[in-house]
C-alpha cells in the first residue's frame, strides 16, 4: 500500500517516520535518565542527613552528576563560604539580606535544573498533538487523488475506489502510531519530572532551615 501510495502521502509517511523515531529516542533516554535521577536523588538525600556535614557532602557532591539536589547544596554552599569569609560586623548587619540570596539562588538553580529535565520533552507534547492531524492530511489527500483518478477513468465501482482509500488510510494509522506512545511517553515523564521537581522544593527548605540556623549563630 505505501509502494502505491502518492508522492505527498509517502512525504507525510516519511515525515511521520521521523516524528516516531524522534520521538521514542526521546522517551527511551528521558525515561533512562530520570531513573538515574531518582535514584541518586534517594542516596544523596540520605547521606545528607547522615553526615549532615556540609564540607564532607560538598567534597562528594561531584560524584552525584545525575541528581538535582548536587547543584542545588553546592550553590548554597559556595556562597554560604563567601558569607563565612566576610568580616563577623557584615555577617550580622547583613543576615536577612544574606538570607534572600540564598533562597533566590535555590530558586534560580532549581529552575535551570528542572529546565534541563525537561529538556526535548515538549516535542513529545508537539508529536502527540499534531501527528494525527498530518496523517489525516494524508489522507485527505490520498482520497482526492483517488477521486481524480475515477474521474480520468470514468469508472466509480467498489473496485477502482477501494485500493486508493486504502493506502491514503495508511497515513491516518501511521498518525496515530505516531500520537499514541507520545501523548503517554510525555505524561509519564511529565510525572516523574513533577516528583524530581518536589523533592527538590523539599531539600530546598530543608537546606535554607540549616543556612537559617548557622548564620543567626
Amino acid at each position: 500500500m505505501v509502494s502505491h501510495a502518492g508522492p505527498i502521502v509517502k512525504l507525510v509517511l516519511l515525515v511521520l517516520l521521523i516524528f516516531s523515531v524522534v520521538s521514542w529516542a526521546i522517551i527511551v533516554y528521558k525515561l533512562l535518565l530520570l531513573k538515574k535521577i531518582e535514584k541518586e536523588t534517594t542516596r544523596f538525600y540520605e547521606v545528607f542527613w547522615e553526615k549532615r556535614q556540609f564540607s564532607h557532602i560538598a567534597s562528594i557532591a561531584g560524584s552525584y552528576r545525575h541528581t538535582p539536589l548536587a547543584p542545588l547544596f553546592t550553590s548554597v554552599y559556595n556562597e554560604l563560604s563567601n558569607i563565612m569569609k566576610s568580616p563577623p560586623e557584615d555577617k550580622s548587619a547583613l543576615k536577612h539580606d544574606n538570607i534572600d540570596r540564598i533562597e533566590r539562588l535555590l530558586k534560580k538553580t532549581s529552575s535551570v535544573q528542572g529546565t534541563k529535565m525537561e529538556y526535548a520533552v515538549s516535542f513529545l507534547a508537539t508529536a502527540g498533538n499534531t501527528a494525527p492531524f498530518i496523517g489525516l492530511f494524508g489522507t485527505v489527500w490520498g482520497i482526492m487523488s483517488s477521486f481524480q483518478d475515477i474521474g480520468a477513468s470514468g469508472a466509480a465501482n467498489l473496485a477502482v475506489v477501494a485500493p486508493g482509500i486504502s493506502e491514503a488510510l495508511v497515513a491516518t494509522a501511521m498518525g496515530l502510531i505516531v500520537a499514541i506512545p507520545a501523548v503517554v511517553g510525555y505524561n509519564h515523564i511529565i510525572a516523574k519530572i513533577n516528583r524530581v521537581a518536589t523533592e527538590m522544593d523539599n531539600f530546598s527548605s530543608d537546606l535554607l532551615n540549616i543556612v537559617e540556623k548557622q548564620l543567626s549563630r
